[in-house]
């Protein structure tokens, strides 16, 4: 399968139609779309470390989350941080493609698989407007205390900030990454309980006034999920693949 090939596969299955209009994601560089897919990278973001990471393992594509590219390049040099990132990716022939806010509306994308990985019932869509529903919400039954280390444990996030209204949990509504834009239309759909990367203090206070209880569990941990979708999706293929381990990390000290 070509580089040309795969990205129609995952264009079709996440479609752009679903991504928000401030968003900047797709096949993101691409010097040879007829060049042989031989071994996909999976990496939450591709920063220095992991294109240097890809070049020396002779990787040929990197699949991330977070747009490679994102905001409007006003120039390719290679003192620039992404112009020095691409033409460095060029040179080695690696290309890279990112899926961004529409892999978190898509059916099966991060967070289905967040609600999914808290053991949420009865998932369904968070209505938006008119905008595509990218936050979810299901039932569950337990204390905010001990959901909460349910959630260290599925994310492996070694904390996680919790601004309680109450201390049962029932309805819970999540959005990985910084979710905070969906906080009421969580309450209109009587949640309890909202799980996000990142909301803010003045956020979450104030959502526990509005009755709801805020958990952040880190915007790293709550969408490094993310190749769980594309491990399926290559594996399906036949085509290799890793889980970069460097570049990314959060550390806590």
């Amino acid at each position: 399968m070509t580089v040309g090939e795969l990205y129609n596969e995952l264009n079709t299955a996440i479609p752009r139609a679903l991504s928000c209009d401030w968003d900047n994601d797709g096949l993101m560089i691409c010097a040879d779309a007829e060049a042989p897919v031989k071994r996909v990278l999976l990496s939450l973001d591709a920063t220095d470390t992991v294109c240097d990471y890809a070049i020396r393992e002779g990787y040929d594509l990197i699949i991330t989350h977070h747009p490679v590219i994102f905001r409007k390049i006003g120039n390719i040099t290679d003192g620039s941080l992404a112009g020095g990132k691409a033409i460095s990716l060029i040179r080695a022939g690696v290309s890279v493609m990112s899926f961004h806010t529409r892999f978190d509306c898509c059916d099966g994308g991060i967070n289905d698989i967040l609600a999914e990985k808290l053991g949420l019932e009865n998932i369904e869509k968070l209505p938006h407007g008119t905008e595509a529903p990218m936050a979810r919400i299901g039932n569950v039954d337990t204390t905010a205390v001990e959901f909460c280390e349910r959630i260290k444990k599925a994310l492996g996030s070694p904390v996680v900030l919790m601004t309680p209204a109450s201390d049962k949990v029932h309805r819970v509504a999540v959005c990985g990454g910084d979710g905070r834009d969906f906080m009421y239309d969580a309450l209109r759909m009587g949640a309890d309980t909202y799980i996000t990367g990142r909301a803010g203090y003045n956020v979450a206070i104030d959502m526990r006034d509005e009755g709801l209880t805020v958990i952040e569990a880190g915007h790293y941990y709550t969408e490094a999920i993310f190749t769980d979708y594309f491990e399926k999706f290559l594996s399906a293929r036949g085509i290799p693949y890793g889980i970069c381990p460097v570049g990314c990390e959060i550390k806590n000290i």
